[in-house]
């Protein structure tokens, strides 16, 4: 088109493109909050399920509008939030060109749910993944070495700045007929990285509900697909 009589601006926000389904239905958490060593050890997010939608009533706050102090209605979103378990942790040394995974730490015994990532078919695989990291963790905690994997969790203490805990949801909890655990790095904030790499160690395979990294009514950043 050489020109036009009647100017058009363009429709919807470019930054939603390409608008198809994704291939990958959770989101990609492209930079975590500030670290503040001043702070005890922390989670920084948490992963949850879309339950369905919803509406609330509530007064407006905003000044200078027309609707302040009035009662709007507004579509909400619903999450279900299952506690996550942790599974691991990789330590990270900033270069100058980003940061370099140094090294990672697995847990001693993975679920079911979390192993069944790893494999593209489940039920046509032998399902050997980890078997020997797990012999390894139980002889190291047999013997008198004792606790396994120190030498890899003492290079993260010594070498890295940035902890992220290794964690799966537990996805048999909520009913979506999926049994395949999601699995995503969360970075630990606050400490020194010694109590950084304490505080994940000390929670491998445990739970971490949504209570012990959100509070009520904070502030928080939704990252999720569209479509």
């Amino acid at each position: 088109m050489s020109h036009r009589k009647f100017e058009r601006p363009r429709h919807g926000s470019l930054g939603f493109l390409p608008r198809k389904r994704t291939k990958h239905h959770h989101g990609k958490i492209k930079s975590f909050p500030k670290d503040d060593p001043s702070k005890p050890p922390h989670f920084t997010a948490f992963m949850t399920y879309k339950a369905g939608m919803t509406h609330i009533v509530r007064d407006m706050d905003r000044p200078g509008s027309k609707l302040h102090k009035k009662e709007v209605a507004e579509a909400v979103t619903v999450l279900e939030a299952p506690p996550m378990i942790v599974c691991g942790l990789v330590g990270y040394v900033e270069t100058p060109r980003g940061i370099r995974a140094l090294t990672s730490v697995w847990a001693g015994h993975l679920s079911d749910e979390c192993k069944r990532r790893f494999y593209k078919n489940w039920y046509r695989s032998k399902q050997k993944a980890f078997t020997k990291y797990q012999k390894k963790w139980s002889e190291a905690s047999k013997g008198s070495e004792g606790s396994p994997m120190a030498a890899e969790i003492n290079r993260a203490k010594k070498y890295c700045q940035i902890i992220r805990a290794v964690c799966h949801t537990q996805v048999g909890k909520v009913k979506i007929g999926q049994k395949k655990a999601h699995i995503k790095e969360i970075q630990i904030n606050g400490g020194t990285t010694e109590q950084k790499v304490d505080f994940v160690t000390n929670l491998f395979e445990q739970e971490v509900k949504v209570a012990d990294v959100f509070g009520q009514d904070e502030m928080i950043d939704c990252i999720g697909a569209t479509k």
